[in-house]
């Protein structure tokens, strides 16, 4: 196999300029099954849940959305036995296979502009990224009228939609784009950049450009390209189910399914191309040479022994009620329910078999980290007596 030119990002890059205070980011050495799982919400079932967001602003409420089309809203109380129905637009949400509604996120002003971003498929061959905006009379509650698309994607096929929103630091609003479904990228979606497809995005929701209901920031790398798409940010991307910014450094952690044989860990870059189909992980897909110049190459990748099939992205854990998990990305995997914690150093380390289907993670007010599962629960990350395997260790 030929990975001759790979390009190998180093995460320590990110650091230095991102961050002063080193002492922040060291490490805690993590024990052996110093972790375990609980469920956050005990009284709260949902719909094959497929995304967890909290809108920052102050309430501590945490929003979830199920792949049918509904986004629900509850306090961040474990106790809690009520929810309400924030978003509902069940009746214009195509649900086959992969589709459905794929992720939401909330604008870094929501507080006084009311703004949520949203991206589903209205029918089997579409995907639209629009904004609603709360009720004036209700917190709880959005108008489904209130809806304007923003962008349209095509889809060829049922799978692969990617559908992870988020807000960078920047303020532009981030879009994962899965390269359209069937096997192998037949139309070779991720490596056009006359395509939307297979790609990381980037818009800016608050100004518009002509015909637009958006603005392309001026600085995204193709906007000089007339071959090209100006929204796109990185590219050569399978399905990126799930990215995230890590809030102290602004890197963003992106997790890419693979196809029949690796799960990838990308750190997105401006510009960059993240090699499918050329690459599946850092392996020439289907063919025994290829030209790898350029391409970057995977943070981390797995294969697909002991039932790790499909990866689910998750976050760098900044919160404070799991102290030896600061610092650490975050993710599992949905098929083998497996959850892992991995450092900059590129060590990985496997905390918990939770035999679920992970379909997703997400962050409440406080930084603090729940996992969605296709049992219809929402789970959190936690410690066993610490003290006691410390007395065993010593």
């Amino acid at each position: 196999m030929k990975r001759i030119g790979l390009v190998f990002l180093s995460i320590s890059s990110f650091i230095i300029t991102s961050c002063s205070d080193k002492e922040d980011l060291a490490l805690t050495p993590i024990i052996d099954d110093s972790i375990s799982l609980s469920n956050a919400f005990s009284s709260l079932t949902f719909s094959k849940p497929l995304d967890l967001q909290s809108p920052q602003d102050g309430t501590n409420r945490i929003f979830v959305a199920e792949k049918g089309g509904v986004i629900k809203s509850f306090d961040n109380i474990d106790a809690t036995e009520e929810f309400s129905t924030f978003l509902d637009i069940s009746n214009k949400t195509a649900t086959a296979s992969e589709l459905g509604l794929l992720g939401f996120a909330f604008h870094p002003d929501y507080k006084t502009n009311g703004f949520l971003y949203v991206t589903y498929t209205p029918s089997e061959s579409l995907a639209v990224v629009s904004r609603f905006k709360v009720s004036e009379t209700d917190a709880n509650f959005v108008e489904e009228s209130s809806e304007t698309i923003l962008l349209e994607i095509a889809q060829p096929e049922t799978n692969h939609n990617g559908g992870q929103l988020a807000f960078g630091p920047d303020g532009y609003l981030y879009i994962a784009s899965g390269d359209g479904g069937g096997t192998g990228d037949p139309d070779g979606n991720a490596q056009n950049l006359e395509t939307l497809l297979g790609k990381i995005l980037r818009i800016d929701v608050n100004n518009q450009d002509s015909g637009l209901n958006y603005a392309i920031p001026t600085d995204n790398p193709f906007v000089e390209n007339e071959n090209a798409r100006g929204e796109i940010y990185a590219y050569g991307l399978r399905n990126p189910w799930r990215f995230s910014f890590d809030n102290q450094t602004n890197t963003i952690w992106a997790a890419d399914v693979g196809q029949d044989e690796l799960e990838e860990i990308d750190l997105i870059v401006k510009g960059g191309n993240y090699g499918w189909n050329i690459l599946e992980g850092t392996s020439c897909y289907q063919e025994t040479e290829c030209d790898a110049t350029d391409l970057i190459a995977p943070f981390y990748e797995y294969g697909h022994s002991n039932n790790d099939k499909s990866v689910t992205g998750g976050y760098v854990y900044r919160g404070n009620e799991l102290p030896t998990l600061k610092g650490y990305y975050i993710y599992g995997d949905f098929i083998s329910g497996r959850i892992w914690a991995l450092d900059q150093a590129v060590n990985n380390k496997l905390l918990i078999e939770t035999g679920l289907n992970i379909s997703s993670f997400g962050i409440d007010e406080n930084n603090e980290l729940y996992l969605c599962s296709f049992d219809g629960k929402i789970y959190e990350l936690t410690t066993v007596n610490i003290g006691l395997i410390y007395f065993f260790w010593s």
